[in-house]
């Protein structure tokens, strides 16, 4: 059925191929406590554990490669006061609401020294932040997307990194949702219309097999 579907989106011209540019970052969506050990945002399933344990793995072969990394997280006022119709839509956005636990990263992945962590107020790690900027200066070609949630933030971060000029990828397996079904849909629409979904085999062997000739500058 999957391969079917496939083929038919391809028929009408979907589903092209954008592949990797020669300059890759890592951009590490909200990988934050909220979704895990229990926090208000998880699931039952263990669907973010997979994703964050996957994710740990990308950020290392990029680190490896000597390719930039970069983290995102949800911080907002109290009472979302800097959040808009978003924190009414979503009361349970509260959970990143300054000084609460649940904002933190956890041990794996989180950022080292020197890595940029950017601020954001809605979906896209893009809307409202200097990412874009950060990511022009150090002359990024290509965005690997992965993190928390792939319906919600990742979605939204592809698809502006695409429309910013950023060739997306985004990593299925570092990519977690609280519903199989969203998951698997949305992975589906991105590869379809916006981004490479790729697994992370194939992103880890990308990173490793073609480290950085780069000097990066200092973040």
């Amino acid at each position: 059925m999957e391969t079917n579907r496939a083929d038919d989106y391809a028929s009408v011209g979907f589903r092209g191929r954008i592949g990797f540019g020669e300059r890759p970052a890592v951009v590490v969506v909200d990988v934050v406590r909220a979704y895990l050990e229990g926090g208000p945002l998880t699931d039952a399933e263990g669907r973010f554990e997979a994703a964050r344990a996957s994710a740990d793995r990308v950020v290392e072969a990029a680190r490896t490669g000597g390719h930039p990394v970069l983290f995102t997280t949800v911080r907002l006022a109290p009472g979302g006061a800097d959040a808009g119709w978003f924190a009414v839509k979503v009361p349970g956005l509260s959970v990143f609401e300054e000084g609460s636990p649940y904002a933190a990263f956890p041990d794996a992945p989180a950022p080292r020294e020197g890595e940029v962590v950017v601020s954001k107020q809605y979906a896209s790690s893009f809307f409202g932040t200097s990412l874009a900027a950060t990511l022009n200066a150090r002359r990024v070609d290509t965005v690997i997307v992965l993190g928390f949630s792939t319906s919600g933030c990742v979605r939204a971060t592809a698809l502006d990194a695409l429309q910013n000029g950023f060739r997306p990828i985004v990593v299925a397996d570092a990519s977690g949702d609280r519903d199989a079904a969203t998951q698997e849909q949305n992975l589906f629409d991105l590869d379809s219309k916006y981004a490479d979904v790729l697994s992370e085999a194939d992103v880890v062997a990308h990173l490793l097999a073609h480290p950085s000739t780069h000097q990066e500058q200092p973040a």
